[in-house]
């Protein structure tokens, strides 16, 4: 899994790893990476024989998307065979529930490279995504976020972290205005990818999922978690630069850099004002947009 890949991941969808015809499905509705889930989507029944299913699902053939699976949360029994059961050549990262330490994360991490040793992979090969879903986990946001481990993203779960706080989450989704703002800014100190914003619970309301979408890449999130399929172009769209900022963005840059030729650092373009900090989210915006490009055409 190359730099490049993680680095343009907008939709992640959710699947239960013991649902077949769900995770026959999931494959082709165009979410750049699926997670086959072992913790909420799956009843303690079945935990055990859904890890042979995740191995299964993900090693039966080549899939244009990442893939993922969700183990159980670190307080629990199940966890550390989770990691055992399902690390091999068929998978791309690790989805870790309830994180609310360094030391926790850490724990996993190294539970994940054994696996892979094990396994006769590379070790820190596998991508390791943290969710942020209690009070204490978004307290102690910025340690996890510079614990010096291999993750690259966080990711944010509204659902628990409403429930932990006992929160009333409403379609304005005020209370999760604070959480967000301490992801983003432990994302920024531990250098990480932008993080992954919440599920939306209303699977038949668009313009609410929109809205939440919306709002998370204002806080400065680069994707979502999804639990329907009707989400994935959603979210793809609204994590994706507009042909209207893509536009704008290389007007930025070349009246710019004509200006800078010249001497000038600062300039106005249709009404704005342009200085460095300006072209640099410009540039940021044509990256992406020329590496989403780019893995449409690969």
């Amino acid at each position: 899994m190359s730099q490049r890949e993680l680095a343009a991941i907008r939709s992640f969808m959710f699947t239960p790893a013991n649902h077949p015809r769900r995770v026959e499905k999931v494959f082709q509705i165009g979410a750049d990476a699926v997670i086959l889930d072992l913790e909420d989507a799956v009843a303690v029944a079945g935990k055990v024989a859904a890890r042979d299913d995740v191995v299964a699902a993900f090693s039966a053939a080549q899939h244009d998307c990442l893939h993922y699976v969700r183990i159980n949360s670190i307080d629990t029994e199940y966890w550390r065979s989770d990691i055992v059961a399902t690390v091999g050549a068929w998978l791309d990262g690790v989805v870790v529930p309830k994180v609310e330490s360094a030391a926790a994360l850490l724990e996993v991490e190294a539970a994940i490279a054994e696996a892979e040793a094990q396994a006769g992979l590379e070790v820190g090969g596998l991508d390791i995504l943290p969710i942020i879903e209690t009070a204490r986990g978004v307290e102690t946001a910025a340690e996890i976020a510079t614990a010096g481990s291999r993750i690259r993203r966080l990711a944010f779960g509204g659902g628990d972290y409403t429930l932990d706080l006992d929160y009333e989450w409403s379609a304005d989704e005020d209370v999760l205005a604070y959480a967000r703002a301490r992801l983003s800014h432990a994302s920024r100190l531990g250098g990480l990818q932008p993080p992954i914003d919440t599920v939306v619970l209303q699977i038949k309301d668009d313009a609410r999922f929109v809205a939440s979408a919306q709002r998370g890449r204002k806080f400065g999130f680069g994707g979502k978690l999804c639990i329907h399929p009707s989400q994935i172009p959603l979210t793809n769209a609204t994590f994706s630069p507009s042909p209207e900022e893509i536009a704008h963005a290389k007007a930025v840059v070349a009246a710019f850099e004509a200006a800078e030729a010249s001497g000038s650092a600062s300039i106005q373009l249709d009404g704005y004002f342009i200085d460095y900090p300006i072209v640099y989210k410009s540039q940021r915006i044509l990256a992406l947009a020329a590496l989403l490009e780019q893995r449409e055409v690969s």
